[in-house]
């Protein structure tokens, strides 16, 4: 489901909630689907169950996923973009363009990686 790579540089959590995230937005994960318990998953995964939990807090706080006592934990889909949020990222997009072209990338390089989704593995 989540893979782990104890050589990347992330936190094992924050590989989880990208896992996660990565995976709803590849339409892998729908709104509605189960995910794995936290004891189910950190024993897939030989990690501590609180990792997981961690990471589900995390999703369920960013609107990923929500809870539901005794149930379990269920996709909700791809959360409503805050507009304030939005154009701060886009300001931040904009000023680290900026800086990569001036280092020597080119338009194409940059079109290439946005249609990739940013996903440098894809």
């Amino acid at each position: 489901m989540v893979h782990l790579d104890y050589r990347d540089a992330r936190p094992i959590y924050t590989q989880i909630t990208d896992g996660f995230r990565e995976q709803i937005l590849a339409g892998v994960l729908q709104a509605g689907d189960k995910l794995p318990s936290v004891r189910e998953l950190a024993t897939e995964l030989t990690i501590n169950p609180n990792t997981i939990q961690r990471a589900y807090r995390e999703l369920e706080s960013q609107g990923w996923i929500a809870s539901v006592p005794g149930k379990g934990s269920f996709v909700q889909g791809v959360p409503q973009a805050d507009p304030a949020q939005t154009q701060a990222l886009l300001t931040e997009f904009d000023k680290l363009t900026a800086t990569l072209l001036a280092m020597g990338l080119t338009e194409q390089e940059l079109a290439a990686r946005i249609r990739k989704g940013g996903n440098s593995h894809a």
